[in-house]
């Protein structure tokens, strides 16, 4: 059995259940151990739900680094857009994008201030990325911050709906708020002026 083994454990019950519904008892189980066999890697609960989710953060921005990295003018809605489906595909399919959704609007009340600032971390770093990507944009009616800001925005309102709604209200959320978007930030063609 090695730490990450547990980790991965912990991710997917933590994913499922939270923090406070998942018991170190749960994660031994998962992996077939005996509960006093995690105190071999980790020393408590704490310990292994804050170290599972470093991981996971460190994933998230290299996810969203690769996602953003082919960002040219023609393909920019698409890239944005998909961005957003394919996190919702993600969220349905794997443990770890559920379990950062989970802890960044759900976090452990006694982990708060450390997860939050983790989190703040990732968000700062996902903000500086769309920045330099908007940056790079000739055709936005508003500033690279504001694009980036505004994102953001869409992708919260986004990632509550697929903690709190179905696939249905996902996709009329997503489908709404990106749209409204995205005829936000684009720069209007110019009429054309003829002398």
């Amino acid at each position: 059995m090695t730490s990450e083994q547990l980790k991965q454990a912990a991710i997917r019950l933590f994913a499922d259940h939270g923090y406070e519904g998942t018991s170190l008892a749960d994660i031994a189980a998962e992996v077939g151990i005996k509960k006093q066999s995690i105190y071999t890697h980790f020393k408590n609960k704490d310990e292994l739900f804050l170290k599972a989710m470093a991981d996971v953060l460190e994933k998230e921005i290299e996810y969203a680094k690769a996602s953003f990295s082919s960002s040219e003018q023609p393909h920019l809605k698409e890239i944005l857009f998909s961005y957003l489906t394919d996190y919702v595909h993600r969220f349905e399919v794997e443990a770890e994008t559920k379990f950062m959704l989970r802890i960044s609007f759900l976090p452990p009340s006694h982990l708060y201030r450390e997860v939050m600032e983790k989190v703040y971390v990732y968000l700062d770093t996902f903000e500086e990325l769309l920045i330099s990507v908007f940056e790079n944009q000739p055709a936005l009616a508003v500033k690279p911050s504001e694009a980036a800001t505004a994102y953001m925005g869409v992708a919260d309102a986004v990632f509550a709906e697929m903690l709190y709604g179905g696939p249905s209200r996902v996709q009329k959320r997503l489908d709404s708020c990106f749209c409204v978007y995205w005829n936000g930030i684009k720069r209007k063609a110019e009429p054309t002026v003829y002398p």
